[in-house]
């Protein structure tokens, strides 16, 4: 289930500034022309690229000094590692903040950039300068047209995809970020999924970024991206989770490194650094639980469903619901509750295959009756002031009323009694419970309504009343 909006906002969003490695007001700001094309006021126009201020010439000459610089590093020691002078970082960074412009954009492309910035990442052997490449490029694939021309150049797609197994942070951070804008244009992104279906490397490489950094930034372009490949290429998906089951079998006794476990690693990172961060990745792990390989990873006695369902009722219970939460707190949870509640949902039913099944918690159930609660509170005050229903909150509320239902159909007794003496299940709460299972899930009532008669007959009595089935 997506909440995302259109393709259109999240390259919109893709968009960067370089990072202030030096801290110069012109990286702070859109770069001013250099004094040359500043004082040339007869042939400014001439000069100036489309309708902006910036020089065609300072341009010219910022990039052929990139292209001597680093062909002369790599005649004279192609081993060492380079130093990036700094005023040559401060022009670059300038041309990445440059790129941000659409009419930049498309004369970078004009003036071949992209084969000039990819002959510099094969050849740099300076992180900062290669991060800083894939940054302009990142940039430039930001408007269709360059992007649709950018995409078609075989080469750089290659380099690209390898260069996810880098070893520097920063450039892993622009090159799922290059990724992420290019698989999310329509007019590209059938070649880039072939592209990654095609590099195997590609999964193995995401993955042990996912389960192995630290860094709120990468770890989070990183899941957008998963999310982003799950969520449009359901075979892709299918194929990560088969080849990484394979794998472990032909490689028995090494660690483990499958799909659910690093989604559930980098979550566990975001926790508290990243609420956005978190809700991708528990959207990532919904969409496993929508075919039957990724049930089938869950639902395996030793695999990773246990740990995935343990983390997310905390989440639930401990970071996006508290007893004492006024309603405008779960509005604004409501996105990441629909993930949430999803996936405990189809974990529920896996419970039964795994070698230590977990007790369904109080406070989780309360939390779902509270969630109900709200809904239908809501629902009794109307539509908004301009007539529109919350869709998210009809969503979220239709599938805790199935997780409900799916608690309910065997709840025990003694549980009903507990739910009872800790305040989670009130007369307010039991008729809340009873018009979300009806009449969609009559068992589930029935069997919640039996118990409640051994637990709390006056409070049965009532709800019967309310509700006679």
């Amino acid at each position: 289930m997506d909440c995302r909006g259109d393709g259109a906002e999240e390259v919109e969003n893709e968009r960067s500034s370089s990072p202030t490695g030096i801290q110069s007001p012109a990286t702070d700001r859109n770069p001013s022309p250099p004094p040359e094309a500043g004082d040339a006021k007869s042939g400014g126009d001439l000069d100036a690229i489309g309708d902006t201020v910036y020089s065609k010439h300072w341009l010219f000459s910022t990039l052929t000094r990139l292209i001597h610089m680093v062909t002369e590093h790599s005649e004279v020691n192609s081993e060492g590692v380079m130093q990036l002078p700094d005023d040559d970082e401060e022009d670059l960074c300038r041309v990445w903040d440059m790129a941000m412009d659409k009419d930049v954009a498309g004369f970078l492309q004009e003036f071949k950039a992209t084969d000039i910035l990819l002959g510099v990442i094969a050849k740099s052997r300076c992180p900062r300068l290669t991060e800083i490449c894939v940054g302009v490029l990142g940039n430039i694939a930001c408007f269709p047209d360059t992007c649709l021309a950018l995409s078609q150049n075989e080469d750089l797609g290659a380099v690209l995809l390898l260069l996810l197994g880098d070893a520097d942070p920063p450039t892993l951070l622009e090159t799922s970020r290059l990724l992420l804008t290019c698989v999310s244009q329509k007019d590209v992104c059938s070649l880039w999924l072939q592209r990654i279906r095609q590099q195997t490397s590609v999964p193995s490489n995401l993955l042990f970024i996912m389960c192995s950094s630290t860094n709120t930034d990468l770890l989070e372009k990183v899941g957008e991206l998963l999310d982003k490949l799950f969520d449009l290429d359901e075979e892709l998906m299918k194929s990560w989770i088969t080849a990484q089951q394979s794998e472990e079998e032909e490689e028995e006794g090494q660690s483990r490194l499958d799909v659910a476990s690093c989604l559930l690693e980098a979550a566990k990172q975001l926790r508290s650094e990243s609420p956005n961060g978190l809700e991708v990745y528990l959207h990532a792990l919904q969409l496993l639980t929508t075919i039957d390989e990724g049930i089938q990873t869950l639902a395996a006695p030793d695999g990773p469903g246990k740990a995935v369902w343990d983390f997310v009722c905390d989440v639930v219970c401990e970071d996006l619901c508290q007893p004492t939460d006024l309603p405008v707190v779960l509005q604004e949870q409501k996105s990441v509750l629909v993930q949430a509640f999803a996936v405990l949902q189809a974990l529920y039913r896996c419970q039964d295959q795994w070698c230590s099944r977990s007790d369904t918690s109080l406070p989780l159930i309360g939390t779902v009756l509270r969630v109900l609660q709200y809904h239908s509170e809501d629902k009794d005050e109307g539509p908004s002031k301009d007539g529109t229903k919350d869709e998210q909150l009809q969503t979220l509320a239709e599938i805790t009323a199935e997780f409900l239902a799916d608690i309910c159909i065997q709840i025990p007794t003694a549980t009903v009694s507990d739910l009872v003496k800790s305040g989670y299940l009130t007369e307010k709460t039991a008729l809340t419970a009873a018009g979300s299972l009806l009449p969609n899930f009559k068992t589930s009532f029935q069997h919640l309504q039996s118990m409640l008669s051994e637990t709390d007959p006056q409070m049965a009595d009532m709800v019967r009343k309310r509700f006679p089935v």
